[in-house]
C-alpha cells in the first residue's frame, strides 16, 4: 500500500497530486476513522481552492455520519485549541502550511487538538486503501454543517489571558507583525493589541495568491518585514506561515533569527522565571542547531533530540513533560498553553519576554553562541538513493558524535552536520553550521560533492564520464 500523510499531514498540488476525487475519498476514510456520531471541527486557512476542498472534506465526513461544524479561516493552533477545550471529537484543518500557494492538503486532529498519531494516520491509510467506508443512508443525509463563528474571538481571549500584559503594556512596544496573507491576519494584529503593545501590518491581508512573499518565513522571506522593524524602531518583528503555527522572530537591528535561535532564549526565560511546572527539559527537532546544547545545557535544562516534524515533538511531550518544545523553522510549543506549536503564542510570550527582561531583542540574540548556518537541497531520483545519502554520510561521519533517529546528524568540534531526506519533497537535506562561514561553506560543498558521487545512479555515472 501506499503512504498519503508525510511529516506534517497529507499535502499536494492542485489538479496534480490534489485531486477532488483523492479529497473526497480521504474525507470518507477519516469520517470513518472517527466514527458515525463523532463530533468534528472543520478549518481553513486563506489558500486558493481551500473553500472547494473545504466542501468536498464536508461531504465526505458528513456522508460517514460525521457531525460537522464549521470554524472557516482561521489559523491552525487556533483550531487546536478550541477542539480540545471544548470537547470535539476532533478536526480536519486545511492547509498546506508553508508550501507554495500551488500546494494545498489537510492535517487530521485528535480531540487534545495534537495531530493523530503515526499510527492513526496509519489507520486512516488503510480505510482509504481498502476502501472500508460504512457511508450512510438517505436519513443520515437531513442536517447541514454547523458553523462555530467563535474560534478565532476565543484563541485571541485565550493567548491574551496567558501572558503578563500589564508588564508588556509598560513597555510602549511597537511589533511588526507580517503575516504572509496567512490565517494570522485575522488573528496576530489583535493579539499584539490586546496584550498592550502596537502593530505594524504588513502582508495582513488575507490573499490565496500570497502577494507579500512566499509563505514559508525565512531570513530571506523576510527582508521588507526586517527593515520595517529597523525603520520604524519596533522592539521586534515577526513573521508567520499561511497557517500561523510557525513564527520567525526579528530583532530590533531587523535581523530575522532562525526558530532554535529565538525557542533557545523563552525556553531559558520559562525556566528561570519557572513559568511551567515541569522537569528542566526541553525537545528539538534534529535539524536544530547544537547551540540549544551550548546554551541550555549550563543552566541544567535537558536537552532531548527527536525526529523532524512538530507531531514527534507534541507527543514527546505529553509521554515525558518538558518546558518547551522548538523547531529551527519557527514552531514553538508552550505547554501550559497547549501542546502544539503555536505562532500566536510564542509571539505573545516574546513579548513578555523582552518586556521583563528590559533590554531589546538585538540584546537577547547576543547571548547566543554564534554559529553560520548553510542548508542545501539535493534532488534524487527515488527514496533508496536518499537512503544511500544517509548511510554514506553515516560512513563518512564515523568518529564524530552521531544522532540516528532521523537522518544522521555529527557533531564535531565548532560544527555540525546533518543528511536526511525530506518528508515533503524528492530532495535529501544537508544542513551544516560552523562557527566560522567560510568552514561552514566548505563543508557543506565538500560533504555534497562526496556523497553525490557515492550515491549517483550507475546511469548518471556512465553518462558523466568522458
Amino acid at each position: 500500500m501506499g503512504r498519503l500523510f508525510g511529516t506534517d499531514g497529507v499535502r499536494g498540488v492542485w489538479g496534480s497530486t490534489l485531486t477532488p476525487e483523492l479529497l473526497l475519498r480521504l474525507a470518507r476514510a477519516i469520517g470513518s476513522y472517527f466514527g458515525r456520531g463523532a463530533r468534528v471541527l472543520v478549518g481553513r486557512d486563506t489558500r486558493a481552492g481551500g473553500h472547494v476542498a473545504e466542501q468536498l472534506v464536508v461531504a465526505g465526513l458528513m456522508y460517514e455520519g460525521v457531525k460537522v461544524y464549521l470554524a472557516g479561516i482561521t489559523p491552525t493552533p487556533a483550531l487546536q485549541l478550541y477542539i480540545r477545550d471544548h470537547g470535539y471529537d476532533g478536526g480536519v484543518m486545511i492547509t498546506a502550511s508553508h508550501n507554495p500557494p500551488e500546494f494545498n492538503g489537510i492535517k487530521v486532529l485528535g480531540p487534545d487538538g495534537i495531530e493523530v498519531s503515526r499510527e492513526d494516520e496509519k489507520a486512516i491509510e488503510d480505510i482509504f486503501f481498502e476502501a472500508r467506508f460504512g457511508g450512510s443512508d438517505w436519513r443520515g443525509l437531513t442536517s447541514a454543517p454547523t458553523s462555530e463563528p467563535g474560534v478565532n474571538d476565543y484563541y485571541v481571549s485565550r493567548i491574551a489571558g496567558s501572558v503578563d500584559s500589564d508588564t508588556i503594556r509598560r513597555l510602549e512596544a511597537r511589533v511588526v507583525v507580517d503575516c504572509g496573507n496567512g490565517a494570522t491576519s485575522l488573528t496576530t494584529p489583535l493579539i499584539v493589541k490586546a496584550v498592550g503593545a502596537r502593530p505594524l501590518t504588513l502582508n495582513c491581508n488575507p490573499d490565496p495568491s500570497f502577494p507579500g512573499r512566499q509563505p514559508e518565513p525565512t531570513p530571506e522571506s523576510l527582508e521588507h518585514a526586517s527593515s520595517l522593524v529597523a525603520a520604524s524602531k519596533a522592539v521586534m518583528g515577526v513573521g508567520h506561515d499561511a497557517d500561523g503555527d510557525r513564527a520567525i522572530i526579528i530583532d530590533s537591528g531587523g535581523k530575522a533569527h532562525w526558530g532554535d535561535r529565538s525557542g533557545s532564549l523563552l525556553a531559558l526565560y520559562i525556566h528561570e522565571h519557572g513559568l511551567v511546572n515541569a522537569p528542566p527539559r526541553v525537545y528539538t527537532a534534529v535539524s536544530s542547531s547544537v547551540l540549544v546544547e551550548e546554551f541550555l545545557k549550563p543552566a541544567g535544562i535537558e536537552v532531548v533530540w527527536t525526529p523532524v516534524g512538530a507531531v514527534n515533538i507534541s507527543y514527546a511531550m505529553k509521554r515525558e513533560p518538558g518546558i518547551a518544545g522548538f523547531e529551527d523553522n519557527g514552531g514553538y510549543i508552550h505547554p501550559a498553553h497547549q501542546l502544539v506549536r503555536d505562532g500566536g503564542m510564542k509571539t505573545a510570550l516574546f513579548l513578555e519576554m523582552l518586556a521583563r527582561e528590559r533590554g531589546d531583542s538585538s540584546s537577547l540574540f547576543s547571548r547566543l553562541p554564534q554559529y553560520y548556518a548553510v542548508k542545501r537541497k539535493v534532488p534524487v531520483g527515488s527514496r533508496e538513493e536518499a537512503e544511500c545519502y544517509v548511510r554514506e554520510a553515516e560512513k563518512a561521519l564515523a568518529g564524530l558524535r552521531l544522532i540516528t533517529i532521523d537522518g544522521v546528524k555529527a557533531i564535531g568540534d565548532g560544527f555540525w552536520v546533518l543528511v536526511r531526506p525530506s518528508g515533503t519533497e524528492p530532495v535529501v537535506r544537508i544542513m551544516v553550521e560552523a562557527r566560522e562561514p567560510s568552514k561552514a561553506e566548505e563543508l557543506a560543498k565538500n560533504l555534497e560533492l562526496d556523497l553525490s558521487q557515492r550515491c549517483a545512479p550507475a546511469e548518471r555515472g556512465k553518462a558523466s564520464s568522458p
